[in-house]
C-alpha cells in the first residue's frame, strides 16, 4: 500500500506528463500503479482510501456484533475474546479489542439522541430541584432551588424536609419574590406531584393540582433523562451546592444555626442575581422586571390548606396541640399560625406579607410535659445573681452609703440568719462617724467574708486593722487552728501564794 504522500505524487506526475509509463517513471513505481490510482480519481473515489484487507476476524464479525448489540454495548471486550476463541479464532486478544471498539463506536452513532434546544418565552416556565444541603447540629437540610427559566432569576430557600406543606410554602415564598405567576411550574416526578405512572403518564397529587389552581398556574413534570426540560434547575441545584455546602474545595465553615444557613442563601441568591449570566450576558435582576409584565397577578392569600390546622398563640408564647404546650416565638403572640404533625417532629407555619415561614420545630411530646426552647423568648434577668441592696428607709441608706463593704455585710448576714441585723448597721453607721468610713467599710467586707456577724465582731476587726494597710482575716488551715490556746489553764490546780489566800478569806 502507497502511502497518502506517495499518491498524491503518482497524481502529480500524471497530471505533469500525462502518460501511464512517464509518470511512473518520475514517481518510481509500475505504470499499472499509476493507471490504477487515476481510474480511481476518475471515478469520483478517494485514491487515498486503504483498502481493507481480509482479516481472520473477520468471519467472526457477525458473533461479536451479535454480543455487543444484546449487551446495549456493555459487554468487555474480553469476553468476547473467549467466546470468539472458543469458536475457533486463533488471533490475539489485541485484535478483538480493536475491533469489539469499531463496533461499539457505531452502535452508539445509531443509538445517539439529537435533542432540539428548548427556546423559552418569557412569563411562562419555572423550574424547581431538590439538592441536600449542609447538615445543622446533625440533622440533614434541603435546598429548594427555583429559577425562572427566561430571566434566570434564581431562587434558593433552605428548609428541613420534602413534604407538601413545605413545597406550597417553597412555592409561595417563590412566587412573592418574583412577583408573579407564571404559567407553568416545571419539577421532577417525586411522590408529592406524580403519585403514580400508568403507561408511561404520571398521575399527578390531587393536593398539588389545588395548589396550581389556587395559583393559577399548571404543574408540569420532567421527562425522565431529559436534560432540556431539567438542565437549568440542576444547573441552580449544583451552582448553590458549590457555594452554600461546607467542602474541602470552598473552604467553608460549618453552620451553628439554621438562621446562618437562611443568611448564607439570601446573600447568595443576591449575588447570582445581580451578575450577568453566561448565555444571556443580562443580569438576571433587569430581565426579571422585563419578564414581569409577562407573568399572571399573585393572589394575596397564600394557599394555607396543606400547612395544617390553625392555632391561636397564647399570651404566654405557645400554642396548645393535643393537650401539650409547644412554644412559638414570643413576637407571634396573640397571632395565629398552622401547626401539623410529621413524623416525630411538630412543625409550626406562620404567613406573613413574605408567605408562609416555619418558625418553629418541636419533637412531640405528651400532656403534662410541655415542649419550651429558650431561644423562643427575650433572654431573662437572672434575680438570682444580682442580688444588689436598696435602701427602703434613711437608716438603711445610711448603712448602704459607706460602700460596697456594707452591701456585702447586709447580703451574707441576712444569708445566714443573723440576729439583731438592724442594731447592728446603726452601730457600724455610728463607728463610721468616730473613725473613717474607709475603714469601716473595710471592716464589713472582711466580716462578711469571714462570715462573722456576732456581736462587737465589727468592732473587734475594726480595732485589729486600725494602723494597718491590708487586714486579712483569719482562717483555719493545717498549721494554724482558730481555737483559743491552752496556756490559762497551765497554772490550775496548782498551791496558791499566802496573799492570794488570805484575801480569798
Amino acid at each position: 500500500m502507497k502511502s497518502s504522500r506517495e499518491i498524491m505524487e503518482i497524481l502529480e506526475a500524471y497530471d505533469l506528463t500525462g502518460s501511464y509509463r512517464a509518470a511512473a517513471e518520475l514517481a518510481g513505481c509500475d505504470h499499472h500503479t499509476v493507471a490504477r490510482y487515476v481510474a480511481l480519481r476518475e471515478a469520483g473515489e478517494a485514491p487515498v482510501a486503504r483498502e481493507h484487507r481480509v482479516r481472520p476476524i473477520d468471519e467472526y464479525l457477525p458473533k461479536i456484533e451479535e454480543l455487543v448489540v444484546r449487551s446495549n454495548g456493555r459487554v468487555r471486550a474480553d469476553v468476547v475474546h473467549q467466546r470468539i476463541t472458543a469458536m475457533g479464532f486463533t488471533g490475539g486478544e489485541r485484535t478483538t479489542r480493536r475491533v469489539v471498539a469499531q463496533v461499539k463506536q457505531r452502535l452508539r452513532a445509531g443509538q445517539r439522541r439529537v435533542f432540539r434546544p428548548w427556546i423559552v418565552e418569557p412569563g411562562l416556565w419555572l423550574q424547581w430541584d431538590w439538592g441536600h444541603g449542609p447538615k445543622i447540629a446533625g440533622r440533614q437540610t434541603q435546598l429548594w432551588c427555583a429559577w425562572l427559566a427566561w430571566s434566570r432569576f434564581r431562587v434558593v430557600i433552605p428548609v428541613m424536609d420534602k413534604t407538601l406543606p413545605t413545597i406550597v410554602a417553597c412555592l409561595d415564598t417563590t412566587l412573592r419574590r418574583i412577583g408573579g405567576v407564571p404559567t407553568y411550574a416545571l419539577t421532577d416526578n417525586e411522590k408529592t406531584v406524580s403519585v403514580d405512572h400508568i403507561a408511561a403518564i404520571a398521575v399527578r397529587n390531587p393536593d398539588i393540582v389545588e395548589v396550581g389552581r389556587h395559583y393559577g398556574m399548571t404543574i408540569r413534570t420532567c421527562i425522565p433523562a431529559d436534560p432540556q426540560t431539567k438542565g437549568g434547575s440542576e444547573a441552580t441545584v449544583r451552582i448553590a451546592k458549590a457555594d452554600l455546602v461546607p467542602t474541602d474545595t470552598n473552604l467553608l465553615e460549618e453552620y451553628r444555626s439554621f438562621g446562618e444557613l437562611e443568611t448564607a442563601c439570601r446573600e447568595f441568591c443576591e449575588q447570582v442575581n445581580d451578575r450577568p449570566h453566561r448565555e444571556t450576558h443580562r443580569r438576571p435582576v433587569e430581565a426579571l422586571a422585563e419578564e414581569r409584565q409577562r407573568l399572571h397577578p399573585l393572589t394575596r392569600k397564600p394557599f394555607t390548606v396543606a400547612f395544617g390546622t390553625t392555632r391561636r398563640v397564647n399570651w404566654d408564647g405557645t400554642v396548645s396541640v393535643e393537650g401539650v404546650r409547644y412554644s412559638v416565638p414570643h413576637q407571634l403572640v396573640d397571632t395565629r399560625v398552622w401547626v401539623r404533625f410529621h413524623g416525630d417532629d411538630l412543625i409550626v407555619t406562620s404567613v406573613d406579607d413574605n408567605g408562609p415561614a416555619e418558625v418553629a420545630r418541636h419533637a412531640r411530646s405528651t400532656p403534662g410535659n410541655p415542649s419550651i426552647k429558650d431561644e423562643h423568648y427575650p433572654p431573662r434577668p437572672d434575680h438570682h445573681g444580682d442580688r444588689t441592696p436598696r435602701a427602703s428607709s434613711a437608716e438603711e441608706a445610711a448603712f448602704l452609703a459607706l460602700g460596697s463593704g456594707a452591701a456585702a455585710w447586709l447580703t451574707e448576714a441576712a444569708a445566714t440568719g443573723a440576729r439583731r441585723i438592724r442594731p447592728k448597721m446603726a452601730e457600724a453607721v455610728t463607728l463610721a462617724k468616730l473613725h473613717p468610713a474607709e475603714e469601716v467599710d473595710r471592716a464589713l467586707g472582711i466580716a462578711a467574708i469571714a462570715g462573722r456577724f456576732a456581736e462587737n465582731d465589727l468592732i473587734r476587726i475594726l480595732t485589729h486593722n486600725t494602723g494597718r494597710d491590708t487586714a486579712e482575716p483569719s482562717r483555719a488551715s493545717e498549721d494554724h487552728s482558730l481555737q483559743p490556746g491552752t496556756s490559762a489553764w497551765s497554772s490550775f490546780g496548782l498551791p496558791t501564794s499566802d496573799n492570794d489566800s488570805e484575801s480569798d478569806v
